[in-house]
Parts: structure tokens; sequence; C-alpha cells
């Protein structure tokens, strides 16, 4: 049987529903991965944010992504065997969905530099100078909400 382009299932949770599956993804992207500091990402914040879970078709979790009630999204994690298959862009418009429900005007992030193409075709630009975040560098990027439309 031919292999498709898995999008998976993208769920709209929280993190006392999927904390420990959203803990995995994170742990193996973030401090695994890229040597993030264990004290900085776990902030305290994910209690209070919206989460989105992608599943594969057997029901593993494999994506992952948050969003702070002012609109800031962020901690957007793939885990490495199904990026490049459209789950970033379906866990981000899935957050977009939400920002739009809930009348924000715009959405905010701060991107690792080497994935600023990514969120440009989502519709982000970049504001403000090149920072680091844990030792890898960012840029902050907003998109606004004010319509459907592209801007």
């Amino acid at each position: 049987m031919p292999q498709h382009h898995d999008t998976g299932r993208v769920e709209l949770t929280d993190w006392t529903t999927t904390g420990p599956a959203i803990r995995a993804i994170r742990e193996t992207v973030f401090i695994y991965e890229q040597r993030v500091p264990v004290e900085l990402e776990w902030d305290g914040l994910d209690p209070s944010c919206a989460h989105v879970l992608a599943r594969n078709d057997r029901g593993e979790a494999i994506g992952t992504a948050r969003m702070q009630r002012n609109g800031t999204i962020g901690r957007m994690a793939v885990l490495k065997d199904w990026r490049g298959r459209g789950i970033g862009r379906a866990l981000l418009q899935t957050l977009l969905d939400l920002a739009l429900k809930q009348g924000l005007p715009r959405v905010t992030l701060s991107a690792q530099t080497h994935a600023l193409g990514f969120y440009e075709r989502a519709g982000f630009h970049v504001v403000g100078e090149p920072f680091i975040d844990a030792g890898i560098p960012h840029r902050k990027m907003v998109k606004e909400l004010g319509s459907t439309e592209e801007r």
C-alpha cells in the first residue's frame, strides 16, 4: 500500500487532558534535539494555554503547539519522522482558527530563524530585530487577523 502524506488528526485540547503526550513531544524536540534547557521549556504557562495535538492514524501523538490567551503562539513541535508532511501547517491553522473565533485582532510568535519561510507562507511577517532564545536565533513575527484575506 503506498504511503500518502499523512497530515494526521489535529485536536484542540488543554494541558489537563493531554499534558503527558504534549510533554513527550516537546521533550523530544526541544530538550533532546535542540538542547533547550529544561527550566526554559517548562515555563509554567501551559495550564492557561490552549493546546493543539496532532495524532497519526494509529493515534500516536506526533505534533503539538500552544496559544496563550493574548494570542501568542508557541512551542510548535513535530516529531522528526513526521516533518514535511503538513502537520505543522495543520497545527498552526487550528490555532489561527481559534484566534479568529475568539476575536483576537492579531497573533504573534517567536520563530526560530530556520522556520521563517514556514510562517511567512502562513501570512506572518517579521517585526523587530533578531534575538537569541535558549541559544537559538529567533525573530518575532505577527499576523493580523482583521480579515480572512491575506494582507
